[in-house]
């Protein structure tokens, strides 16, 4: 990978740590993880902020590509996008994960050949 396409990943990646890093967020991600395609009135429903704080901090999810808008008439519907999380996910813990079960497999792989290493 080339160096703009590295940095490129990278700010991309600063922009999902930082969406993520707050609470209100994480809660409107999980409302459109629980129901897809609301609007903004519909997710300002049981939430102690602001159409317009609510507003903003949906312009940051969608900065970080985490959520995506459709209109439909007049209205602006909000659907989750969980790829930049599976992205993170891949990259911060999948590679880890992959050394521990290769280990499980190795360990079961010596088991069954009775050598017990």
């Amino acid at each position: 990978m080339d160096d703009g396409l590295k940095a490129d990943a990278a700010f991309r990646a600063d922009l999902v740590f930082k969406a993520l890093a707050d609470t209100s967020r994480r809660e409107l991600l999980d409302r459109l993880r629980a129901e897809n395609g609301q609007t903004l009135s519909e997710l300002c429903t049981r939430l102690d902020m602001t159409r317009q704080a609510v507003s903003k901090h949906l312009a940051i999810l969608e900065e970080a590509n985490l959520v995506a808008t459709v209109r439909r008439g007049r209205e602006k519907l909000h659907y989750l996008n969980p790829v930049p999380i599976h992205e993170i996910a891949e990259r911060w813990i999948g590679k880890f994960e992959r050394s521990r079960l290769q280990a499980l497999s190795d360990l079961k792989q010596a088991l069954e050949d009775g050598t017990g290493e």
